[in-house]
């Protein structure tokens, strides 16, 4: 990085100089704690009531649905021969994207999409990636819907219950739904993935257009849910954790969301948030004299700019169109890399304390963060960098054997998964 990017940087908040990673994963892992204890935490370390010990059916079918920040999928599953198999899957938007949609709107399209499907089975794997107290029963009390997704009215409904009753109207009744979110989705899915590679010990991680991790957890330690003994996966919901200090242009991006005050996590790591992060960077990089006179108009007058794009820029892919000069090149491309690693630099603190608080990884056991979203996936500077943090930090320095896995499509047979082994 130029002496005038850091300074640039250090001078706004947004690079730290004096920021202390074991300080901040021991923070971390003592607010992950007073969640489990029910105490007052960032992390709200929800239980999901899903336990990750049982053999998953074969042949025995399931409708699954994916709601995601961005897409909605759903499709048929079933396991066989130890595979999970998905048929007749579909892909469409998120209603509440382009505009506000209601609760009902939102309900009423979830069963129009999965319709065709439950006259197959009465058993449904929902995955559902927004904040939900999951219930005892798994289903999912919504808390909020965010990433940009504005659904009216959805605080405080049972997601579950919602779509099962509407089925009923149309016909459909009995149908059971079992909510889980994307992130124990992907840690549910990866274990079937690999049930064969001798992890005893698995996380779930999403780096995309949100961010978010889960873990399994010993029965004693969830103190906030008396007489649940098993063993059972932790939604984290890391993205509301607050601990961090952030910049000035974090607190400028917290300002123009939907639910400013919240996530703090989530916005300085999660896709949905890093592009329009760096927008606000470099137009002050602009009025700082750092760019051209052009390019800094040319960066003004855009009204949005997602991650992939600032990706393409970090890579030094694109800046033709909108640099005049290598100076603005080298600032363009070093902010966006900058925020990235960044991202990479935090995620990677509340792994280490996961693997911290599940004690992951130890005496001749090997454990794996099954991870999967559009950063740790696509992006060319996240997995790496994140890959290379976690070698430092969890295996040379604390002989952790904890590896990053990164996979694609788990979501899917992992609500297939929750459901088969969490319907009883």
């Amino acid at each position: 990085m130029t002496e005038s990017v850091e300074r640039f940087l250090q001078k706004y908040g947004m690079l730290d100089p004096a920021f202390d990673f074991d300080g901040c994963v021991s923070d971390m892992c003592a607010d992950m704690r007073r969640g489990l204890n029910g105490e007052e935490s960032s992390y709200p370390m929800i239980p999901t009531f899903l336990k990750t010990s049982e053999s998953i059916p074969e042949n025995q079918y399931a409708v699954v649905i994916d709601a995601g920040g961005t897409n909605f999928r759903r499709g048929l599953a079933h396991f066989e021969n130890g595979r999970c198999i998905i048929e007749r899957i579909q892909k469409t938007k998120m209603p509440g994207i382009d505009r506000p949609a209601t609760w009902q709107e939102f309900i009423s399209f979830v069963a129009d999409e999965v319709q065709e499907l439950v006259s197959y089975t009465d058993l449904i794997g929902f995955c559902f990636s927004y904040s939900a107290e999951i219930t005892p029963e798994v289903d999912g009390k919504v808390i909020c819907i965010d990433k940009e997704v504005s659904i009216l009215g959805c605080e405080g409904k049972l997601v579950g219950q919602s779509l099962s009753e509407e089925l009923a109207v149309r016909g459909f009744p009995g149908k059971r739904v079992v909510i889980l979110n994307d992130t124990a989705a992907v840690q549910l899915g990866g274990l079937a993935k690999h049930l064969n590679d001798g992890y005893t010990a698995c996380f779930g991680q999403v780096s995309g257009t949100g961010s978010n991790t889960c873990c399994t957890v010993r029965g004693e330690q969830i103190r906030k849910v008396p007489g649940k003994a098993f063993d059972m996966i932790v939604n984290l919901e890391c993205g509301s954790y607050d601990g961090l200090r952030g910049g000035v242009f974090d607190r400028e991006l917290d300002g123009n969301t939907h639910s400013p005050g919240t996530k703090h996590f989530e916005k300085m790591t999660a896709g949905v948030y890093l592009g329009e992060l760096c927008h606000l960077a470099l137009c002050q990089a602009g009025k700082d004299g750092l760019l051209s006179n052009g390019c800094a108009e040319i960066l003004n007058a855009m009204p949005h700019i997602d991650s992939s794009l600032v990706d393409d820029w970090a890579a030094g892919n694109g800046l033709s169109e909108i640099a005049e000069n290598e100076t603005d090149i080298a600032v363009i491309s070093e902010v966006a890399r900058f925020l990235f690693r960044r991202s990479a630099l935090l995620m990677c603190a509340n792994l280490v304390a996961m693997a911290e608080l599940t004690d992951a990884g130890l005496h001749g056991e090997k454990a794996a963060i099954f991870a999967e979203g559009s950063l740790v996936q696509r992006n060319h500077f996240y997995a790496p960098e994140l890959m290379r943090l976690l070698k430092i930090h969890l295996q040379e320095e604390r002989g952790r054997d904890v590896s990053l896995v990164i996979e694609d499509g788990t979501t899917l047979p992992g609500a297939a998964a929750a459901v088969l082994m969490n319907a009883g």
